[in-house]
């Protein structure tokens, strides 16, 4: 594996990660967004290839027998020509060229947007494993001073041996917990580098303690209008089409004769009083009987976009239900961030500290204390796992909107 150029790692001197930052960094480095820019940047190289005229012809023809002869002078000809399509032929071509561009930029469009999730969701995953390390690390302190303080009632015969064991088996659990969040956080170190195009050990700035929920999505019409007006790949789709129907008028545009125009200076025919005949102009149109092969391209052409428009039926069909799921997961998250906020974890604590106050008092046994603090414990994984959900579905509702949601009011809490 090649060392981390410092130079290149992109977070340097930065105290702490933000998400737009990570989303900046990966749009910015990312190899698939580069290589669906080529893709577009060659389908807009099409256009002055389909448009533009073949090129001319030159030809020559040489009469051998007169090369030399005294009895004639030497004989040649030479001619141009240029062929001309039939009125309309390559403005149509040109059509076509210019909305498949226009299809492989809104590809571009599509791939920005995954990679937006993608980057979102890598950064979210970072955040969730630092959470729960940091509860991991604050339930081992509350465990120490547990076995601490049953020890201590241990050694003056106020509860059996069994209480110290127990707390140190509790303290074995999450310190096995604490190797497995450590693997955890460099997988989503190596996430986040991967999308950036770094090493997958390049160092990262930690993420924030905490992330807020503000505001509240808008309305699920709203964001279903948005969605069907600006999402890329129904904009890609549409394009699509109508490349082909430039497609179908061309090969309605084949049933007319293409033009060939020329000029040649020929000296064969003869001398003397003839050479005035030497300049000629002529002019060759092909006939364009062989109706059954214009016929099937017509079909063909037809049947392409009869294809296109019910595959443009069904992918909004799927945006319809897609942003209807997305919408809904991201009001039940929002519902049980705050839920947990407002109750749960207010009783949690309290639920805690009545049992640590139970055991000192000889009311309750350890196990009760411990199980106790394993529910807290359980509670605050489950919270941060509702935050990054709730974060998590909204950057998934914006790539099924295409794009950032419209700005909403904060709602009182």
């Amino acid at each position: 594996m090649p060392a981390v150029n410092a130079s290149r790692a992109p977070f340097v001197g930065v105290s702490e990660l933000s998400v737009d930052a990570v989303v900046e960094q990966v749009l910015a480095r990312n190899p698939s967004l580069a290589q669906m820019t080529a893709a577009w940047q060659a389908a807009s190289a099409r256009y002055p290839q389909v448009t533009s005229l073949d090129d001319p012809m030159f030809g020559t023809t040489i009469a051998p027998a007169s090369i030399g002869s005294d009895d004639v002078e030497f004989g040649y000809r030479l001619d141009v020509s240029q062929k001309i399509p039939f009125c309309g032929k390559r403005g149509l071509r040109g059509q076509t060229a210019l909305a498949e561009a226009a299809a492989a930029g809104n590809d571009v469009e599509d791939m920005r947007l995954q990679l937006v999730e993608s980057a979102r969701n890598a950064f979210f995953e970072y955040y969730l494993v630092s959470r729960a390390i940091s509860v991991n690390e604050e339930n081992l302190r509350l465990l120490a001073a547990f076995r601490q303080e049953a020890k201590t009632r241990y050694e003056k015969a106020l509860v059996p041996q069994q209480d110290v064991f127990q707390a140190d088996v509790e303290l074995g659990r999450q310190q096995e917990r604490a190797l497995t969040l450590d693997r955890m956080r460099k997988v989503a170190l190596a996430r986040i580098n991967t999308l950036m195009h770094e090493p997958p050990e390049t160092p990262l700035p930690p993420p924030p303690e905490r992330l807020t929920i503000e505001g509240t999505v808008p309305s699920v019409d709203s964001l279903r209008g948005l969605a069907l007006s600006q999402r890329p790949d129904l904009q890609a789709l549409n394009q699509r089409i109508r490349a082909d129907e430039a497609s179908l008028a061309l090969a309605c545009k084949e049933f007319y004769p293409d033009v060939e125009v020329s000029a040649a200076y020929d000296t064969i025919m003869g001398n003397g009083p003839s050479r005035d005949l030497a300049p000629q102009v002529g002019m060759r149109i092909n006939l364009p009987i062989r109706k059954a092969r214009r016929e099937g391209a017509v079909a063909e052409a037809q049947a392409r976009i009869a294809g296109r428009r019910a595959e443009l039926d069904s992918r909004t069909d799927q945006v319809n239900l897609q942003l209807q799921e997305a919408y809904e997961e991201v009001i039940e998250s929002e519902r049980i961030v705050r839920l947990y906020e407002k109750s749960i974890l207010p009783a949690a604590q309290n639920n805690i500290a009545a049992a640590r106050s139970a055991y000192e008092t000889a009311k309750v046994p350890f196990l009760s204390l411990i199980e106790a603090e394993r529910n807290q414990v359980s509670l605050l994984d489950r919270y941060h796992e509702a935050v990054t959900d709730y974060f998590r579905r909204h950057a998934a509702l914006e790539r099924v909107v295409g794009g950032a949601l419209p700005p909403t009011p904060q709602q009182p809490k």
